[in-house]
């Protein structure tokens, strides 16, 4: 803490020391050559990345004066960020406005990485749309926590969907099975007062071909969000999604149970897709095209095969099979509130209103599906299947 201390007290020492040397008529600008000069005699006091966005501030000013206020924010805002471990809307704000390229190479230019830092590297590449955002995440990750959500979610499915191959003997299209869905898992409409079925259902999967497309999307895209998000933000757009998913299917599929990550899955992957269109310029993974077109495939081929499966005729009628609802759900909340928590990388959610915004929203839809389990059944006479 008291570094902490004596680097804001230099920082501030240094911006009282420019404004009374080279702004002694408080015209609130400085020469961006009396700038450069200070830097190039002090520059030793500061931390090299700090001293790294100050001169990009110098270079990114075409008309040869920095703005003073534009400088005491960006250090006061780096002094918290080390508190805080966020960048606050001052730091960004000087950021954009000094600072368009970063004096130093681009990040994919460094070269004599290990596996690890190349790993950051790619993670930084395919989720983060500007460079100064990119070089900021590489230099300050840690694997300190690692990506542990997206991983443990992923284990605990394999887990219960090997548990139940051997209990019932059957790996393709477990729902097929009289057995299936007696466990105190999946969500059964006939079971909707048991609360927790609304969340546990992720852990059911209809078959292999159910869990293999929803592990392979979850791991390749919900691990490098969580490492550059961290496992909060990403568990709150996942979480979301799959209450969303069997909220939706309460809805408007009445009578059908519910299996399956789906929701939470396309809620972070409609999410990253969204957030990489409106950033198309700027996101710098390779082959981006193309590999865009390949998750839409692996979305639209596992959608089609819930449709495929929710229609085939049910082995054990009348009830009907897994509802595909719960996607749309994901997919709903992915292009709303998951877009929002992606695209604000480097600000604090409760500062940001469009989050409040879609946040009031989904808690509006999850209060309204509340009121429609409770009475919407009876009032419409809903002739449920039975229970399982």
């Amino acid at each position: 803490m008291k570094n902490c201390g004596d680097k804001i007290n230099s920082t501030q020492k240094l911006a009282d020391f420019i404004q009374e040397k080279y702004d002694p008529e408080n015209s609130g600008f400085i020469s961006t050559e009396r700038f450069r000069d200070l830097l190039a005699a002090h520059g030793s006091e500061l931390d090299p990345h700090k001293l790294e966005v100050l001169l990009a501030l110098a270079d990114g000013n075409a008309d040869g004066k920095i703005c003073y206020q534009d400088f005491v924010n960006l250090v006061s805002s780096e002094d918290e960020l080390e508190m805080s471990n966020k960048r606050s809307n001052s730091f960004r704000r000087a950021i954009l406005q000094g600072s368009r390229q970063l004096r130093n190479s681009a990040l994919r230019e460094e070269v004599g990485l290990g596996l690890s830092r190349r790993l950051v590297r790619h993670v930084a590449y395919e989720t983060l749309p500007r460079e100064v955002d990119r070089k900021w995440y590489f230099d300050s990750y840690t694997y300190c926590p690692p990506p542990w959500l997206m991983l443990a979610i992923t284990i605990a499915e394999v887990v219960v969907f090997m548990y139940y191959g051997f209990q019932l003997n059957r790996w393709v299209l477990q729902v097929s099975s009289p057995y299936f869905l007696k466990g105190p898992l999946p969500y059964h409409p006939q079971l909707r007062t048991q609360a927790w079925r609304y969340l546990s259902y992720i852990f059911m999967h209809a078959g292999i071909e159910h869990l293999g497309l929803n592990m392979a999307m979850q791991l390749l895209v919900g691990v490098p969000l969580e490492m550059v998000h961290g496992a909060l933000r990403i568990g709150l757009v996942y979480v979301c999604g799959v209450l969303a998913g069997s909220l939706a299917v309460s809805v408007t599929d009445m009578t059908a149970p519910v299996v399956g990550s789906s929701g939470g899955v396309y809620a972070l992957v409609s999410a990253h897709l969204a957030n990489v269109v409106m950033n198309w310029s700027g996101m710098k993974c390779q082959f981006k095209l193309f590999r865009m077109t390949m998750a839409l495939v692996c979305m639209s081929v596992e959608f089609g095969r819930a449709v495929w499966l929710r229609f085939y005729p049910p082995a054990f009628p009348p009830c009907p099979n897994p509802s595909f609802v719960a996607h749309l759900g994901g997919v709903a909340v992915g292009l709303t509130l998951g877009v929002v928590v992606l695209q604000n990388y480097e600000q604090r959610l409760q500062e940001q209103s469009l989050f409040w915004i879609f946040f009031s929203v989904y808690t509006l839809f999850i209060l309204c599906g509340i009121f429609w389990n409770i009475f919407a059944y009876s009032l419409l006479d809903v002739k449920l299947p039975p229970p399982p």
